[in-house]
């Protein structure tokens, strides 16, 4: 099957140079609708759904190849290559900062410039490193999935969101984590929560912006600040927004930092 059908691929804008959007756990390409059009009229605008979430083609869901973030990353390789691009801008929202710097390790030539919104190669503490999280923290939380996907999602949406006095953000993330696949989320879920990506880190040789919101609790600003010291050419901009969805509740500013980096 075409990873174009695949992944739902949606490509839109007048510009030479690509600039692929990609969505965290539990969401789709819609969640990049107050972003990405902001980018159209200078790039090739690119937005796709993993294969589990949105209208991606769920029958092409493999436990074992997404059973670590690199299978996702390589549906990103085979993506671009399909679509011929090169020294693109790759824009990954909380688990796709992640799996974009997978993609770039293993094909540097995709991706010049990364922008990494929220951040975290690893949720769970290990010795001096903080990820937010403990072990036990992150057992409890996708025990509490597995058992019952809905009440989690509607448990977990309005944290993840944030902003509290906005609760149409926080319905609208909840409806996302409903309409997913229980089965495939609980397995994506797992991957996103226990991955330990910091040794990658090193190995991104492209421009990176990681955009930080003032208050999050799912990525810290210090998890932020970790990602742009491990990165060879990484530098962190920390915006007045709250919560892990800042390209739903801050769009403004996430565009504006964006396009002050490209």
């Amino acid at each position: 099957m075409s990873v174009i059908k695949k992944n739902n691929v949606n490509v839109r804008g007048d510009g030479d140079r690509a600039m692929v959007f990609a969505h965290g756990f539990g969401c789709d390409q819609n969640m990049w609708r107050f972003v990405a059009p902001a980018f159209e009229q200078d790039f090739k605008v690119v937005l796709f759904d993993h294969v589990g979430c949105g209208k991606s083609d769920l029958a092409a869901y493999d436990p074992e190849r997404y059973f670590q973030l690199s299978g996702y990353a390589d549906d990103v390789v085979e993506m671009c290559r399909e679509l011929k691009i090169t020294n693109g801008v790759f824009v990954g929202h909380s688990v796709s900062a992640m799996i974009g710097a997978l993609a770039v390790v293993q094909a540097p030539d995709l991706f010049s410039d990364l922008v990494l919104i929220g951040p975290s190669p690893r949720y769970i503490d290990d010795g001096d490193y903080v990820g937010g999280f403990s072990e036990a923290q992150i057992e409890e939380l996708l025990d509490f999935l597995d058992d019952n996907h809905m009440g989690w999602s509607a448990a977990m949406g309005p944290v993840i969101m944030g902003n509290p006095e906005r609760p149409e953000l926080s319905a609208e993330l909840v409806d996302s984590f409903c309409r997913a696949d229980p089965e495939i989320a609980r397995a994506f879920a797992r991957v996103t929560f226990t991955s330990d990506n910091r040794d990658d880190l090193p190995r991104v040789t492209a421009r990176t912006l990681v955009i930080q919101c003032k208050e999050d609790v799912i990525a810290q600003q210090r998890v932020g600040e970790y990602v742009r010291d491990r990165l060879p050419r990484g530098e962190l901009v920390v915006i007045d927004a709250t919560g892990h969805c800042p390209n739903l509740s801050a769009p403004d500013k996430v565009t504006e930092v964006i396009k002050e980096f490209v």
